[in-house]
């Protein structure tokens, strides 16, 4: 194919993956709910990072160690295991303390100002740089879409740049959207209710990390 239908067919396929329900898109759900649009769209910034981080991994062929070396890729598994237990535990922690107010039926509380906008774009990148499967899935799906005589680098750059772009675009859709239910998902049961569901899913994400086996 020539570069105008890999770059048409790229961004097909790219869109319904981007769309397709994961843990990006419960992470940015739950932000913007809980935490407001700005952080949510930054946490997408941060996964969408990832992405652009990735593809440069795998256009260097560094993806490619963790497809053949099984130390290399279950060092990364633990940490991104251990990663998002972390993060599991602290929201179940939280919604624990928002069932425990007395003024549970109230709204939630606002978050703290000394809570670094940064820290949400550090937690979107982390969610997603943290999981070795993406690094070689980025490795075997980019390469379908590299038409012959392109420079490898550049062009698989191009399409990671335009993953991270529909990426983020989903995203700012999510954050968006939830603004118009905020007053109702930022009451204190609901929040608590939405704490546990994704606590339960960073677990549940990070135990099947921890127990996937290198290949």
């Amino acid at each position: 194919m020539n570069i105008e239908q890999a770059l048409l067919s790229f961004t097909l396929a790219a869109g319904l993956l981007t769309i397709t329900p994961g843990l990006d898109t419960a992470l940015v759900l739950r932000t913007a709910a809980v935490e407001g649009g700005k952080q949510a769209f930054l946490a997408g910034v941060g996964i969408c990072s990832g992405c652009l981080l990735w593809g440069a991994a795998a256009s260097f062929g560094l993806s490619a160690l963790l497809a053949v070396s099984g130390f290399a890729y279950n060092v990364l598994r633990i940490v991104g295991a251990v990663y998002l237990g972390y993060l599991g535990i602290k929201l179940f922690i939280r919604a624990f303390a928002s069932t425990s107010s007395n003024n549970a039926a109230g709204p939630v509380w606002k978050e703290d100002r000394r809570t670094a906008s940064s820290l949400w774009l550090k937690r979107g990148l982390l969610t997603n740089f943290l999981n070795p499967k993406i690094g070689v899935f980025y490795l075997s799906f980019l390469p379908q879409f590299i038409p012959a005589g392109v420079q490898v680098w550049s062009f698989s750059m191009l399409l990671a740049l335009i993953h991270a772009t529909e990426g983020l675009l989903w995203f700012l859709l999510l954050a968006n959207t939830t603004k118009l239910l905020s007053s109702w998902l930022r009451q204190r049961r609901v929040v608590a209710a939405l704490d546990s569901a994704m606590g339960a899913i960073f677990i549940a994400f990070g135990l099947k990390l921890a127990f996937d086996k290198a290949h």
